[in-house]
Parts: structure tokens; sequence; C-alpha cells
């Protein structure tokens, strides 16, 4: 890919899909292949998050 290429990535500030520059800024999770990738790689990314908050929710009441 050149430089000027664009791809997908997702914003996890704005938590919006953008397409950007090879060279993401630090807030963007990718490259992905479409807009529909990098939305759902971010609902992923939250359930993932979700479930481990929970974990570690129920480890701190463990003790």
């Amino acid at each position: 890919m050149s430089n000027n290429s664009k791809q997908w990535y997702f914003n996890t500030v704005t938590e919006q899909p953008e397409l950007g520059p090879q060279s993401p800024i630090s807030q963007r999770m990718g490259p992905y292949a479409s807009e529909e990738d990098a939305r759902n790689a971010w609902k992923i990314v939250a359930q993932r998050n979700k479930e481990w908050e929970e974990q570690d929710t129920k480890w701190k009441n463990a003790k």
C-alpha cells in the first residue's frame, strides 16, 4: 500500500469508524478492511472490557 492510501480505523474516543491514512493516531484501533469490520471489532472490545470489569469486581468482592 502506498503512503497516500487510506484504511478504516475505529476511533476509540469518538467511538466512530473513520477512514484515515496508514499512520494512525493514538486513539485509533485498526486498520480494518471495511467500516463494518471496524464497528464489529469495537463491539468485541467493548464486550471483552465489560466481562473483564465484571470479573475484576467479583475478584475484589471475594477478598
